[in-house]
């Protein structure tokens, strides 16, 4: 007796298509920004983009709306700030009534949400109040999600951004995962309510070794197994170095400083070595990129030592900008109190400019002393001026610390390949939560 599918051949053909193994889905992940895009932030930009090259849906969400006004947004950031939803920054009526609409239509979610807030441990009541908002905000992107059938949401930084993540998670009954940068939620764990974002988290990207021991210092052995390195980077083809690299010899050599100033970014002891290179009779043409309050305490400094023909205070410039002088640059410093791993130094490295950086959380594993840049205790002018002063007189030394450096980016710093790397994290772990969370 012939079967149903040798009568009729068009059915063998459906019946064999569908034995076939069906195409892999791709993985869908919402990221959670507190503001995208935005100029200090171009890592985020990078990695949306690149996991999205890599077979990824990446759908942005934002807290806030892009730094700069949209008419002056780059195009490839207009196209971004195009296709996020962006919570805040509209109509605040609408807004409310969406919430209040969200809130109605979602009992349980609500109740699970205000359970959350209210299981936070030592936070003040004037805190705990701040984190209503922040749960107001996460039914705004729960509901987003759902209406995109998005079922996983990861979150950069550990500050408030996150404690809409974890709320988002919490309420909607949702997987979420983290990357922790540091520094500041590292350094008061208890104020960011660190241990309750990391307990919730499926698993936690950390951008250094540095920045995971940090969170196995406050998390028990059981949940280290969900931490796991994931270096960021810059793209060495993109960020070729000028030749020849040396330095022409006319007029002082032109240092650079990227950072928003601020006093983690130590700006005064960087200018307090220029005032004492100068004393030594070494003239330098310096170049502090960036804008913040210490700006004023800056450059009343500056005036007051005689500094002020030889220092430059650009205010924010975009990121191209940035990259120009940085390449044009023949000594790169940073004399932070406080970082993760700067990608303003990488950038630099990358260009084969030689670089002074202080010894200070994830900046050790980046340049390695004497052998592909140079280290400086931090708050310690003397060492620092120490360190240029070493460069500025020996041209060989900045020929050879800047290109050992370009190659430690190429070899561990390498944008496109850790980029790779990290699809290939996120695709296995997102499966992985999602599974658990069935």
């Amino acid at each position: 007796m012939e079967t149903l599918e040798q009568s009729h051949p068009r059915l063998a053909h459906t019946a064999a298509l569908n034995a076939q193994p069906a195409e892999p889905r791709a993985t869908r992940v919402a990221f959670l920004l507190s503001q995208y895009p935005a100029v200090s932030h171009t890592f985020l930009l990078n990695e949306v983009l690149g996991l999205r090259a890599r077979g990824m849906e990446i759908e942005t969400v934002s807290i806030n709306r892009p730094d700069r006004p949209f008419d002056k947004l780059p195009a490839l950031e207009r196209a971004e700030a195009r296709n996020t939803h962006y919570i805040k920054g509209g109509d605040w009526l609408r807004t409310l009534f969406t919430v209040l609409a969200t809130a109605f239509g979602h009992p349980a979610v609500v109740a699970r949400g205000l359970a959350a807030v209210l299981g936070l441990r030592g936070l003040p009541l004037r805190q705990r109040g701040r984190w209503l908002f922040y749960l107001a905000e996460a039914l705004l992107v729960g509901r987003w999600m759902r209406e995109q059938r998005l079922r996983h949401l990861h979150v950069h930084f550990g500050g408030a951004v996150a404690s809409v993540g974890l709320l988002t998670s919490q309420a909607w009954g949702l997987p979420y995962s983290l990357t922790i940068h540091g520094p500041e939620e590292l350094l008061n764990v208890d104020a960011y309510q660190l241990r309750a974002k990391v307990q919730q988290a499926s698993f936690v990207f950390c951008i250094s070794d540095f920045c995971r021991s940090q969170l196995c210092q406050f998390t028990p052995p059981a949940q280290w197994s969900k931490f796991s390195v994931h270096r960021l980077g810059v793209d060495p083809v993109v960020l070729s170095p000028p030749y020849p690299l040396k330095h022409s010899g006319e007029g002082p050599l032109r240092v650079i400083c990227t950072g928003r100033l601020v006093a983690a970014k130590g700006h005064h002891i960087l200018l307090q070595a220029l005032d004492q290179l100068q004393q030594r009779g070494i003239e330098l043409h310096t170049t502090l990129i960036g804008t913040g309050p210490e700006l004023a305490s800056l450059e009343a400094f500056v005036k007051s030592r005689g500094l002020g023909h030889n220092v430059v205070f650009t205010s924010a410039l975009s990121h191209a900008e940035t990259l120009n002088l940085v390449r044009s640059a023949d000594i790169f410093v940073l004399a932070s109190f406080a970082e993760g791993i700067p990608v303003a130094l990488m950038e630099a490295m990358a260009f084969a400019v030689p670089c002074v950086a202080t010894t200070i959380a994830g900046i050790p594993e980046l340049i390695h002393s004497g052998q592909d840049g140079l280290l400086a205790a931090p708050s310690n002018v003397d060492a620092l001026a120490d360190a240029i002063e070493s460069l500025v007189v020996d041209p060989d030394l900045r020929c050879y610390l800047g290109g050992a450096g370009r190659q430690r980016i190429i070899r561990d710093y390498n944008l496109p390949l850790n980029h790779e790397r990290l699809a290939v994290s996120f695709q296995q772990l997102v499966a992985d939560a999602a599974e658990a969370s069935r």
